[in-house]
Order: C-alpha cells, then structure tokens, then sequence
C-alpha cells in the first residue's frame, strides 16, 4: 500500500438545515483523490465516504455534533481500522492506516505461506497416515471429528483462564456456530458419499468448483466486487489444478459414475464454501459486536466443531454404511480401530503407528487453525488459494521416496505446465494495477 500524504482540506464537519446538500473533505495519496461526502438524507448520523478512483471504496461512520467533533472514526481498508476524535485525528488515522496497511499485506503472506506448507503435509501425512490405518479410515475421520471437539475445548478454556478469550466472545449468538456445523456435517456427508463413487482423478477436477462457489457466495452475501484479473486469475489456479492432477487420468473419467454423484460432489463444495464464507461473515459480525475487538480463533473453532460434531452423530448410520460398516457394529469397528491407532499388538498389519496418525493429527488441526486464521486477516477466496496451491506441490512430493508408501509415483504429463498456470494465475489474482494505469483506464 502506498505511503498516506497529510494534505487535507475542507469545510466544517457538522451539518446543519439549510447547509448545502453536501460538504466535501478531500484526502490525497500519491495522486489519488478521496473524498468525504455527507448526504443530507443522513444529518442524524452523517457517514464518511472515501472513495478512490479505480480503487476500493471506505464507508466510516461518525457521529457528530454541532461542534463539529467526532466522537468516533473508524478507517476501514482490508481490516484496517482506527478510531479518532476529531478531523485531525482523521488525517492521523489514515496516515496510520496507510502504515500498518504493509504490515497486514506481510501478515497475509505469511500466513498464507503456513496454510501452504501445513496443506502440503496434511496432505502427505493424511496418506502415511493410512499406511497402518488402510483398515480403520472411518475411524480416523471420526477421530478428527470428535477428537477436535476436545482438543478446542481444552484451548479454549486455557485462553479463557489467560485473558485471551472474554465472556463478550462466550456470549456471541450461537446460531452462526450451529449453521456452520450443519454446512460441515452436510458437506462432509455429500462428499463422503459421492467420493465413494467417483474416480480419484474426478474428484481434483471437481473440488475446483470450490473456488467457483466461493467467489459466488462472497459477491452475494459479503458484497464483494472482484476485477477482471482476480476473477482471471483465480480460472487460471482451477485450470492448472485440473491439469496438472488429472492429465494422466483418461478424458471420460469424470463421466463414468454418472452426472448424479458428480452434482452431489460439486454441491458438497457448495456446503464447504458456505461454510468458509459464513466463517467470514461471524468474524466481521463480531468485530462490530465487540466495537472494533476480534474473536478468538478457538471459539469460532469450539463451537463450529461441537455442533459439527452433533450433526454427525445424527448421521453416523448413514455415514457408516456408506463405508461398508454395519451400524451395529459401529462400537467393535471403533475399538479396533483405536487399537490399531495406539499399535497396542493386537491388531495386525498397524507398523507405522502411533507415529504416523499422530504426526496427521497434529499437522491436520495446524493446517485447520493457520487456514482459519488466514481467513480472519483476509477472506475467504484467500484461503482458499492458499489451500489450492498445496495440491500440485503434494502431488510432486509423492513422487519421491517416501517412507512407507512403495514406489514412488511418476509425474502427471501435464503436471509442469499445469504448474505454471497454477502460479501464473496466483501472480494475476494477486496484481493490482498502479493508480496511473487504473486513472487513465476511467
């Protein structure tokens, strides 16, 4: 983000009847004009507009008085806020927010560059993973279910004893946390059973529509407004996806369990973007709620995993047979499969454990708090970049010797310039045109 200048000019802050229908307050940055309008339609509260060409535009409230003070401000621009007192506090605040802009900018990459790599290894570890666990994957799936439930919890009430967690985040409405619980359950269900169906090279192709959907969800229910290379960039990371995981599978893989179970695939990714989107929804409801403050991670955690957790007990005969498991024998299934977890001896065929489920364990809930917490600082679409670009580079790490697996794979033909769209398209998603360019193009 570019430097804020401190050129700041205008009129009185108050409006009074009779005044014109609006009053300007004209802010600069290196050549890019904002400007502060006050409508007359809203004296009671008069709101702040800055608007830049070709840019993104910021709505800030302000109450103010007959003196012309302003008893709060807040700047918004890609999670950048400020509150100030008065119109020299504005010209400060953006001044500070145009500051720590670079620093949320670092931030993003940062964590996206964690959400990567922890999407890498929960990706090769999930597989190492089913080396001892080939008999028991419904076990390890339900483990990362329940389990997590406690494992949040336990965080949650030691960042509560801490201070990190308030009794003002305890008492947000809950029936956000149940409606993301029920996408998740909806969506991992739909998933499971369609994944039992389609080819492995047909679900890669279609969990692009995951990115489809969450650019959809956002432009509806956040309001977002995506340019021309955003939009063409995020194609681009689908294409190369598509091609450098399935060029090696045969054209009609797709096709060959029926469009039925690839529509039921597709609309499990449905119910995992909205899951993500309304994700982003609580955490700019809380910022509100709790006056500029953000929630902590592990509520939004704790409670979308305890309700996830509800919906998936109502749904263990379902989710059971589809994995070949009697309901009834749900409770002998889940015994020998916490044993063959442990490795206790008497289960055979388990080398490799507890190591390898423990090390997935670990690096799963890592993968799940730094995807979250990317969501947090950035958005939706975000995350999901970040988590899409792990999947050609698991791809090329299963093609070395890997402990445990056997012969390593051989790479996809297309897998180099799939590759290089895949990063083709981040590099477009992330460009944004320079001011000049975006001036003179209105």
């Amino acid at each position: 983000m570019a430097v804020w200048s401190r050129q700041i000019t205008g009129g009185s802050i108050g409006t009074q009847a009779g005044s014109e229908t609006s009053r300007h307050l004209h802010l600069r940055r290196q050549g890019a004009e904002f400007q502060r309008v006050i409508s007359p339609w809203r004296r009671r509260r008069p709101e702040i507009v800055l608007r830049a060409a070709a840019t993104r535009q910021w709505a800030v409230e302000a109450p103010a008085g007959a003196s012309g003070k302003f008893r709060e401000v807040r700047i918004r621009k890609r999670r950048c806020s400020c509150a100030v007192g008065d119109l020299q506090g504005v010209e400060d605040s953006v001044e500070s927010c145009g500051k720590s802009g670079g620093n949320r900018r670092a931030e993003v990459l940062v964590a996206a560059t964690a959400t990567v790599i922890l999407g890498v290894g929960n990706r090769v570890l999930y597989k190492l993973a089913l080396v001892p666990l080939k008999q028991y994957p419904f076990f390890l799936a339900q483990l990362a279910t329940f389990g997590y439930v406690i494992v949040y919890s336990s965080i949650l009430f030691l960042r509560y004893h801490a201070g990190k967690v308030t009794n003002e985040m305890l008492s947000l409405p809950k029936t956000p946390f149940l409606a993301v619980g029920l996408l998740e359950a909806l969506g991992a269900a739909s998933g499971m059973a369609a994944g039992a169906i389609l080819s492995g090279a047909a679900i890669p192709v279609l969990s692009q529509s995951f990115l489809v959907w969450q650019l959809l969800l956002s432009y509806i229910f956040l309001g977002r407004r995506y340019s021309f290379n955003q939009l063409f960039g995020c194609f681009l990371v689908a294409m190369g996806v598509i091609i450098t995981v399935a060029s090696g599978s045969s054209a009609g893989s797709i096709m060959e369990a029926g469009i039925f179970w690839s529509l039921l695939m597709i609309v499990s990714f449905l119910f995992q973007a909205a899951d993500t989107v309304l994700k982003e929804i609580i955490f700019l409801d809380a910022a509100r709620k709790l006056k500029g403050g953000t929630v902590d991670l592990f509520v939004v955690n704790t409670f979308g995993s305890a309700f996830q957790a509800v919906f998936i007990s109502l749904l263990l005969p379902f989710l059971s047979k589809l994995w070949g498991i009697p309901f009834f024998q749900l409770p002998t299934y889940v015994k020998d499969g916490a044993a063959c977890f442990l490795n206790l001896g008497t289960i055979q065929g388990c080398d490799g454990a507890p190591l390898l489920p423990l090390l997935f364990v670990i690096v799963n809930m890592g993968f799940n708090i730094s995807l979250l917490h990317l969501l947090k600082i950035s958005s939706a679409v975000v995350s999901c970049l970040a988590s899409t670009f792990s999947v050609p580079i698991a791809v090329f790490i299963f093609t070395l010797p890997l402990p445990y697996l056997g012969v390593a794979s051989s790479l996809p033909p297309g897998f180099i310039v799939g590759a290089a769209i895949l990063v083709l398209g981040m590099l477009i998603y992330a460009w944004t045109p320079s001011l000049h360019m975006a001036k003179a193009s209105t």
